[in-house]
Formats: C-alpha cells, sequence, structure tokens
C-alpha cells in the first residue's frame, strides 16, 4: 500500500493477485487444485446471482484527475487505467459482461480503450454502433477479489460474470444503480467510472508496455466519454503493472482452467494444469498409464485453447508444473531432447499477431520412459517432509 502519491488523495494497492496460492485460497479451494475448482464454480449455473441495494449507500463523486494517475512504462504515451474491469450489457440480450482492457487517459472526460476484437466487449460495441448508437459501460476500479476474478473468465455468451462472482463470493452480489447511465455495479467496488463507447468514433492509444514484455505501438482504438466519477468514502485505487505476477497469476489460472476442462473431457490421468500466457507456455501434469499417453494429452492440449499454446509441456506427477527449472529438469533429464519434442510449424497463434510472429507449436513429451520409472526415480532427503521451517523462525 502507498499511503503518500504525488498528485492524488487516493492510496494505491498492488500485489493483491499476484500468488497463487492467495487466488486459490479466494475461490475457496481448499485441497482442490485452482483448476478443479474453477471448473467446479464455472459449471454450477446461475447460483446467487447479483442483487440490488436500496439507493441511500453514499458515494462521493469526483473527476478522473482525482485519481492516481500512473505512467507504468518508459515508453508509454501517458498515464493508463491497468486494472480496469468493464461492465457492459449485451445490446441484445441484456447479459452483463465484465472484462479487462487496458484505458490511456487523455482529459477528465476521454479514455482510450483497447477493445481485443474477440472480446464480449468489443463484439457488444459492434452491435450497438451497427444502429449508431453508443454502448453505455461501467469502469470498475478496486473491484471486490470475486468480480476481479470473474472478469478473467471466459464465459458462454448466455452466461454473465456477474453471477459467477457471486458463486465465488458464495453470497449474492449487492449492486447499485448509476448516475449516469442505465446499468447496476458492485457496490463494493472502491471507484466506478460511467460512460459511453462513441460510435464511429476511433482516435489513437498508445504505445503501451503489455503483459508479454514489449511494448504495443500506437494505433486507432475505441473512445470511452466519461460522464461521471464515483467513489465510496475511503476508497483505494488499485495499481497493476502489466506483466507483473499480480497481472499474471490470475490470467495464468483461468486459463489453465479452461485447458483443463477440454482435456479432462478428452484424454484420461490429467491431474492440473499450468499456463504461463505471457511466453505462451502450457504445462500438463497426467498420472501416466500407458505408453504414449504424453504424446495423446500434446495432440489434445494443442488444439484446446489457440491463443495461448505456443509450447506445450506433459510431466509425471512428481514435477512442479508452478516452477518452470523443475519443468525444464524433467525434460532434459528424463530422456532424449530431439525424439521428445514434436515441432509443428505455421500454425496460426495468438490472435494479435499479424506479422506471424507467434506462429508455429512446439510439443514437448517430458514424461518418464514408460517402464523404466525405476531407473529415473527422483532422489530425496530422508524425513525433509516431516520438517516444519517456521517452528525454526523465533
Amino acid at each position: 500500500m502507498f499511503n503518500n502519491v504525488r498528485g492524488s488523495d487516493f492510496p494505491v494497492l498492488a500485489n493483491v493477485f499476484g500468488s497463487h496460492e492467495r487466488l486459490c485460497e479466494m475461490v475457496g479451494a481448499q485441497a482442490q487444485t485452482f483448476v478443479e475448482r474453477w471448473l467446479a464454480l464455472t459449471e454450477q449455473g446461475a447460483s446467487n446471482p447479483a442483487q440490488p441495494i436500496p439507493e441511500f449507500v453514499e458515494h462521493e463523486e469526483g473527476v478522473l484527475s482525482d485519481l492516481p494517475l500512473i505512467t507504468y512504462h518508459a515508453r508509454d504515451a501517458g498515464p493508463y487505467f491497468t486494472s480496469a474491469i468493464y461492465l457492459a450489457k449485451d445490446p441484445d440480450s441484456g447479459v452483463a459482461n465484465l472484462s479487462f482492457h487496458r484505458s490511456m487517459y487523455v482529459d477528465d472526460k476521454e479514455l482510450r480503450v483497447r477493445l481485443g476484437s474477440s472480446h464480449d466487449l468489443a463484439r457488444y460495441q459492434r452491435a450497438a454502433e451497427g444502429r449508431g448508437e453508443a454502448l453505455e459501460a461501467a469502469l470498475i476500479l478496486s473491484a471486490p477479489p470475486a468480480v476481479f476474478l470473474a472478469a478473467c473468465a471466459s464465459l458462454p455468451i448466455e452466461e454473465s460474470e456477474l453471477d459467477l462472482a457471486g458463486r465465488i463470493a458464495g453470497r449474492p452480489l449487492p449492486m447499485r444503480r448509476c448516475r449516469t447511465i442505465d446499468l447496476e455495479v458492485p457496490e463494493e467496488a472502491d471507484i466506478v467510472v460511467e460512460g459511453r463507447f462513441l460510435p464511429n468514433v476511433r482516435r489513437e492509444e498508445g504505445p503501451f508496455g503489455e503483459f508479454m514484455g514489449n511494448y504495443v505501438e500506437a494505433g486507432l482504438n475505441h473512445v470511452f466519454e466519461v460522464t461521471a466519477v464515483t467513489y465510496r468514502p475511503g476508497a483505494v485505487f488499485h495499481g497493476l503493472v502489466c506483466g507483473s505476477p499480480e497481472d499474471l497469476r490470475p490470467l495464468e489460472a483461468t486459463t489453465a482452467a479452461r485447458i483443463y476442462r477440454h482435456l479432462k473431457n478428452t484424454v484420461p490421468g490429467v491431474l492440473d494444469v499450468c499456463c504461463r500466457p505471457n511466453v505462451m507456455i502450457t504445462i500438463v501434469k497426467i498420472k501416466k498409464s500407458y505408453d504414449g499417453h504424453g504424446k495423446h494429452v500434446l495432440l489434445a492440449a494443442l488444439g484446446s485453447y489457440l491463443d495461448y499454446n505456443k509450447v506445450v509441456f506433459v510431466v509425471d506427477e512428481d514435477v512442479d508444473i508452478y516452477n518452470l527449472e523443475d519443468v525444464m529438469w524433467a525434460y532434459m533429464t528424463r530422456g532424449r531432447a530431439d525424439t521428445r519434442a514434436m515441432i509443428l510449424n505455421d500454425i496460426p497463434g495468438f490472435y494479435r499477431d499479424d506479422k506471424k510472429d507467434h506462429w508455429g507449436r512446439l510439443a514437448i513429451d517430458a514424461t518418464l520412459p514408460w517402464g523404466r520409472e525405476d531407473e529415473f526415480a527422483r532422489k530425496s532427503v530422508p524425513g525433509v517432509d516431516d520438517i516444519d521451517l517456521a517452528a525454526y523462525i523465533v
């Protein structure tokens, strides 16, 4: 928490979501893996739907420049809101959607927003624009954990991330009316920016340092006209560095759950999945049960999520898939480097890749050679698992 913020009275909080263990706690995973718990949450149906609350809740009004205006990277075009969760409704069905979109501050009345072409919000905007209409939306900053994680989800178009947020929280999500647009927003969100996406208007946005570690150059993107800024008493601003652990852990976990769902319905023995979207790596842990099992899993994983599966590893159950060094150890010590890797040329990859830099696939079977498990058994130190290091800390 940063309390002395230049140019703003709002404290800045960071690294709320930067730990995989913390994410497991937030979704109530307990003895389950994150992907198992996430699968259960996203397949439950509409329990704990959003719940309107009375109008008497007190919120203060301000302007965008009251908020911390943070320029995160050396070549960024200016300040950005990077933890920006947009809430909007499908103009046709009325289903509410939550999604993340980087938002460049221009002035108190204008943000310029990158809408990924495959996102639901972009589809809503196109539908409204086709009618010559603006699309009303609310930008949620400092969202409660259940709302933040729900915004990371990829749900069928007829399902609302607000209902998922209620399931994560384990209770109905209290909602309040916006002041200038016809939407309800989570009452527990500290800061809400109301406005609308203007039809047939594009203006220059960027450059910006994105999550893969490089800059996305300037381009023509959507314009969000701000109509109100409201905040709760004692509000805190959530600052998020793109590509940081806090940015990547939720994306990794929810992407892994999407792949896990596909694999569980396709091949046997899948125990857990880890994804590293910033380097486009997926690692699958299996309980190997037959010769060639690893290759079957690789083929299924390659077809599960085309954006982020540039490199796929499959490993045995004794490998820590959240530790890339351990994954590479399994690959380099448990067999040949050449025959266990499959190179697939000229396969399209990440959707924002017009120059084809992320085309192609590499699939690596890093499991033990079938029938030779005893030869490659990992060494261990007797009693090490019985030691509680916390007991030695004074």
